[in-house]
């Protein structure tokens, strides 16, 4: 049955798509329709996941605004995104991120990093 899923999905998978992963700072530009009209809007934030596989993965991106943290979720496949921009690649210890979700104020951009880890353990 999962042979037969990916046969099917294989040709909507988008191979283009910039690679990115956890822990890095990325704009993700989305086409939005507005009645007729179409617009892109732009997401910036830290990648705090991936979750999934094939056309269903999806990364969830963080970011702070006004003061408050604010996460939306996209789908690495998705039409609706035209593309995904890496403005800031970091080498993370953790998967996932969520322990940016209790941080405040300036530090929850802050991304623990193995290389800062490394050189103040030297």
């Amino acid at each position: 049955m999962q042979a037969v899923l990916e046969d099917l999905t294989k040709d909507q998978l988008v191979s283009d798509r910039e690679k990115f992963k956890v822990g890095d700072g990325v704009k993700v530009h989305t086409r939005v329709r507005e009645g007729d009209k179409e617009r892109i809007q732009v997401f910036a934030g830290i990648v705090i996941c991936r979750k999934g596989s094939g056309i269903q993965e999806t990364f969830t991106v963080r970011r702070i605004s006004y003061g408050e943290g604010v996460e939306r979720v996209f789908p690495v496949h998705s039409p609706n995104i035209e593309k995904v921009e890496v403005d800031r690649e970091s080498v993370t210890m953790r998967a996932r991120m969520y322990y940016l979700r209790d941080r405040i104020g300036k530090r929850a951009t802050k991304v623990k990093e193995k290389r800062l880890f490394e050189a103040a353990n030297k």
